[in-house]
């Protein structure tokens, strides 16, 4: 059994997969207190597997599911991930913080590392490699994300609900990208369409 927040077909709204249908599925919890997360995840529902494909397959032609949080890796393992993929034919992505070991069947990997900007003193990164580094800036030390392997490296604006921060924190984003051309611009286009 699995603790789900929710299950949602919506865009991924960033990073490498911007703009695939995808279906979300939200686990309950994290590991972590970053004082700007802006996802509500402690409440849910105990789903079984078959239970939680049943909500999945109501959008089969999605080809991708995206496991998210709260911190997914803190709930799920090879057994689940095999059954998923076996049981819905889709393809399996996960953000994460990298705090945690993955198991092996995942098909794409966002880690997405707090470290520097949230409260992970007592949960280091774990994770060395990924498909797609997606760092939240609020002009922290990029080079602290260095030793990280990743085909593809993204700097994304920390949300900020004040306009006026806001604005200014997506310009010196826009300034690092422009003095660190290996990071790629990433924005959360979800929050401009106002979908989900």
């Amino acid at each position: 059994m699995w603790k789900v927040n929710e299950i949602f077909y919506s865009l991924q709204g960033e990073g490498y997969n911007t703009g695939t249908a995808s279906v979300f599925i939200r686990l309950c919890g994290c590991n972590l207190h970053c004082n700007f997360c802006d996802t509500q995840h402690e409440e849910g529902t105990m789903m079984s597997l078959p239970e939680i494909v049943e909500q999945v397959m109501r959008y089969p032609k999605a080809p991708l599911i995206v496991l998210t949080g709260g911190e997914p890796s803190l709930w799920i393992d090879e057994a689940f991930i095999n059954g998923l993929k076996l049981m819905t034919g889709k393809r399996i992505a996960i953000e994460t913080n990298g705090t945690h070991p993955l198991p092996h069947g995942i098909d794409w990997v966002t880690l997405s590392p707090k470290s520097g900007i949230g409260d992970s003193g007592n949960a280091p990164v774990v994770l060395t490699r990924c498909d797609e580094l997606k760092v939240v800036y609020l002009g922290q030390d990029l080079s602290q994300y260095d030793g990280i392997q990743a085909a593809h490296r993204y700097l994304q604006p920390c949300w900020i609900e004040d306009p006026e921060k806001r604005q200014y924190n997506l310009q010196a984003t826009v300034q690092a990208v422009l003095d660190n051309p290996e990071w790629r611009l990433s924005l959360q286009i979800h929050r401009y369409l106002g979908i989900k």
